[in-house]
Formats: structure tokens, sequence, C-alpha cells
């Protein structure tokens, strides 16, 4: 008999960190759930409609389940409870939204035993003794923590606290979600989706170096996905796909896993050439789709589109040099120069002007005055913002940059978040709110009252790994470190402190890990310390 597969995460058992309320009757003694001993809480039956409840706070957002130990009941039977998890505490005490993984149960807890419930995101949970018979004993609530146990060898530290919390928080929400595969949240879209990949790969660069759980993800979705299909059914994630393998290349240099994609990435460049009409402009079918927020502005997925298709031609075109396939890449290169003289319609969005200076088809300076730091905390996503950073960036607006990023992610942090959302505007921030709050009829619910298309109110997902491109962006541009050659051989340090005093961290390469300290001289120097692995050598 197959012993099966070992499961690469780990368990920990987390306590409450607060109770953030209780019904007004119907139990007993709840501050003992804050203790690690033989102390327990009781609930009494519920009368009249009312049960007796209790909201527990474990302090930041996990991926796990609740784990109840029940002593006794007074009949010696399960009693029958319901629970709720949230990544809010407006989720917890209204009515989940049960899609992706259930939220809200109505169970049975074992009596003199230990029961485990759930499997989703959470940071708060909701228990209601909804027996009308029974009396509950709880000696302890455990949240059960369910991760990959890694250690961070990537690290960012500067003079600005802000951004220091905004690259952890950004390098904790990846984390997460990095369970069986690379999901996009750990709530709602458990799922490989490759476009949403590519911010995540490149935070799992960042801060994990070149884990499995990358290929292992980009594997997953090519095996499923036949030519001509497109990856997740939407063409522009097939372009992703491309631009995954070559930053993943870039950074880590295996040769031999790229050499495993030789086949799939001929035909899918040839699919793309196929879908570029003789001027050059592209025609891709099944789902012409960026993002949410321009889901429903045609120009803009128009000149997105093109942009992408600029992109990945250049990078599968750089991808077949390496492999030897020199044709295919001459093609790719021909094709991705056609396809960037094609004019489309001029768009007035952030993401789609930020894609076309990345595909060098527009001048950086130029479009980051007209388009991208103008009213520059509006028009914006939590997915597509990494790109008008590494625009934004292009155009040498590194201030522009790190003000952006202290004010919109930034923003999340100020209502209690621990890690970075599926959708986010500052407009949501007024009279909300805080994640930890009660809803109240005298403020808006930052969670329940907000979000957009597919991440409307209570299923508004608030651990998704799309958002995390800060930590990858802070590292690469404030510490400057970059590889110069496929996986950092060589290495470009070029800091860009913007205005920070000094900035420090850690890079892993596959050489080992990368050392660097920049601090702010008087003269406006910048002075470097640099301690590079054996055999790397700086550009």
């Amino acid at each position: 008999m197959s012993e099966g597969r070992l499961d690469p995460r780990v368990r920990r058992f987390l306590m409450p960190t607060r109770i953030l309320w209780t019904s007004e009757s119907g139990i007993d003694s709840p501050q003992n759930l804050m203790k690690e001993d033989e102390s327990t809480c009781t609930l009494h039956p519920a009368k009249n409609g009312k049960t007796a409840s209790i909201l527990l706070d474990f302090g930041k957002e996990i991926h796990g389940s609740l784990r109840l130990d029940v002593p006794t009941t007074s009949n010696g039977k399960p009693a029958h409870i319901r629970v709720r998890f949230g990544e809010s505490a407006s989720e917890a005490m209204g009515d989940p939204n049960n899609d992706h993984t259930l939220h809200d149960f109505e169970t049975r807890a074992a009596w003199m035993g230990h029961t485990e419930i759930g499997l989703t995101g959470f940071r708060f949970a909701r228990i209601d003794l909804t027996d009308t018979e029974a009396t509950m004993t709880l000696r302890q609530v455990h949240a059960i923590y369910i991760y990959r146990d890694l250690p961070y060898l990537g690290s960012f530290e500067c003079s600005d606290a802000r951004l220091n919390k905004i690259w952890q928080t950004g390098a904790h929400t990846v984390h997460l979600c990095m369970q069986d595969h690379v999901w996009d949240g750990i709530k709602r879209d458990r799922l490989v989706w490759i476009g949403d990949l590519h911010p995540e790969a490149m935070v799992i660069s960042t801060v994990f170096g070149g884990h499995e759980i990358v290929p292992q993800s980009l594997d997953y979705v090519r095996d499923r996905t036949p030519l001509p299909q497109w990856m997740n059914g939407i063409s522009s994630y097939s372009l992703w796909w491309i631009l995954l393998q070559h930053d993943w290349y870039r950074y880590h240099g295996n040769l031999a896993y790229l050499n495993e994609q030789r086949a799939y990435l001929k035909g899918l460049l040839s699919l793309v050439q196929k879908h570029l009409a003789e001027d050059g402009r592209e025609k891709l079918d099944g789902t012409r789709f960026l993002e949410w927020p321009t889901s429903e502005d045609p120009t803009a997925i128009d000149a997105g589109l093109q942009a992408l298709v600029v992109m990945a031609l250049k990078a599968g075109a750089s991808l077949c040099r390496t492999l030897g396939e020199g044709d295919s890449a001459a093609r790719a290169e021909a094709s991705a120069h056609l396809a960037a003289l094609s004019h489309r319609a001029p768009s007035q969005s952030k993401q789609a002007n930020a894609l076309a200076v990345l595909a060098e088809m527009k001048d950086a300076h130029a479009t980051n005055q007209t388009y991208l730091a103008k009213d520059p905390y509006r028009g914006l996503s939590t997915f597509y913002g990494y790109y008008i950073l590494q625009a934004r960036a292009l155009a040498g607006d590194y201030t522009g940059c790190l003000d952006l990023i202290r004010h919109y992610w930034g923003g999340m942090l100020d209502v209690g978040a621990t890690t970075f959302w599926e959708g986010f505007e500052l407009d949501w921030l007024t009279n909300s709110t805080h994640l930890d709050e009660l809803p109240t009829s005298a403020k808006r619910d930052i969670h329940a009252d907000f979000g957009n298309w597919c991440y409307k109110s209570l299923r508004h997902s608030l651990c998704h790994g799309w958002a995390a491109g800060p930590t990858a962006w802070l590292t690469e541009h404030v510490l400057g470190v970059t590889p110069a050659s496929p996986g950092f051989k060589t290495v470009q340090v070029r800091p860009q402190l913007a205005g920070l005093k000094y900035a420090k961290g850690t890079v892993p390469t596959p050489q080992g890990v990368i050392r660097v300290s920049h601090q702010q001289q008087a003269d406006g120097s910048i002075k470097t310390d640099l301690q590079l692995p054996n055999g790397v050598k700086r550009a």
C-alpha cells in the first residue's frame, strides 16, 4: 500500500490574543480561554433565540483551522455549535461568504475530546452554542496555523518604520499563500492563477530564494493547459507564464528547469504570433483581461494586452537564445518589434500606461508626468500597483514611488491589516471601522461596505498574494540589488534612498545570501557596504 506523500506544511497551535466580544449572558469565565492551563469557560444552552457566544481575535491573519477542547457537556453528548471565521471582526460577526472555502459552520463539538473545524484564511473566530439542551465547557480554543516553516532569507530595514512594516506585511501575505501550490488567496482564490503569480514569485525570490513551489505551480498550470488553450482561460495569463519563466531564470539561473519548458515555450510563442495582425496589432481571443479595475475599460485592455504581447515576445526571445533556439528567438524578436510599432487608441489607465513603459513603447518620463504621477492615489489596484511602481522607477521617480507605497499600501495597515488585500481604495478609509472593531451604525464597515467586481462585501479577500509587490520592489530599488546575469553570477547594486537616511538588508541568491548596507552621506553620496557570496561579482 502506498504511504502517500508528506505534507510540506507544519501545524502550530496559537492562543487567542484577546476576547473581542461576548454575548450579554449565557457565558461564564470567558477570560479563561486566554490561559494555557486547566481553566475552563462555560457556555449555557440557548434560550429565547439567544445564544451564548464569544468572538476571539488571534492577532494576525493566518491560514488554518480552529481546535476546540471540550472536556464536558451537561448531557454527555456532542454539543450543537455554530463557528464563523473572519478576516475581519465584521465578517465573523455577520454571515461570512461560503465560497472557495467554508467560513460558516453549523456542526457538533465532541465532548471529552477535541474537534477541529474549517480550513481557511482568518484572524477572528466566533463560537455560538446553539444547543438548547446542553451546557458546554471549553478548556481551550486554539487556531491551528498551517504554513510552510521557511526561513526568511531576505530582509529589509530602512530609516522609515512604515516602509519596514510594509515589506514585512507583503512577505507574510505571500508566505501564507505558499500552501500546496502558490495560491492567490487563502480564503478565496485558493488556486494557481498564472498572471497573479508574477508578483508573488518576485516576492518569493526576494524573501525565500529559489523555492521549488514556484516551478511546481508553473508546471501545474502548464500541464493542465495543452496548446492552443490559454492558461486559466485568459490570454494575458499565458503571456505572464512567459514573463514568469524569464524572471525566474533571471533570478535563479536554473538552465535544467528552463530546458524542460523548451517545447511548450516555442509552441506558446508561435500561438501568440498567430494572434498578431499584419500590422502587429494583437488579436488575442479567450477572455481579454488585465485585472479587475480595468475590466470595464476596453481601451485600457487593448492597450495593455498590446504591451504585454511585446513584453512576452521579448522575454520569450531571450529565453530561446539561452536555449540555443535561434530561429524561434529571431521570429519572436521580429514579432515583438512589429507589435511595438502598432498604435492602439490612447488610454488614460495608469495600468495600461505602465505596461507600455515596461514594454518600451512609451517614454517613461513623459508617461509618468502625464499619467502615473498625476493624482497618484487614484486609479490604482493592489495587483497592477506593482507595475505602476516599476514604470515610475524607470522614470527615476523614486520619491514618488515611496510616497505611493507609504500611502496606498500603508493605508491598509492603518485600519489594522496584517496582510494585503485583493482590492483597495484610499477613499474607503474615511469614517470606516478597523478590521479589529465591531461594526457600528456610526461608521462604514471597512470590509462589508466595499469591494467591487468579484470581491464585493465579505467575499473580499484580505490576504491576496498579488498585492505584495512592494516587498520585491523595495529590495530591488531601495536596496538596489538585482541580478546582472542569470542566477546572480554577477550582481548590480544601485541603491535609491530617495530621502531615506539608510537602508540595509539581505538578498537570497543561488550562490548564497548577499548582505548590503547603504548610508546617506552629508554630501549627498551613498556609502555602501557589500558582502557577496563566493563566486559572485559586482557588475
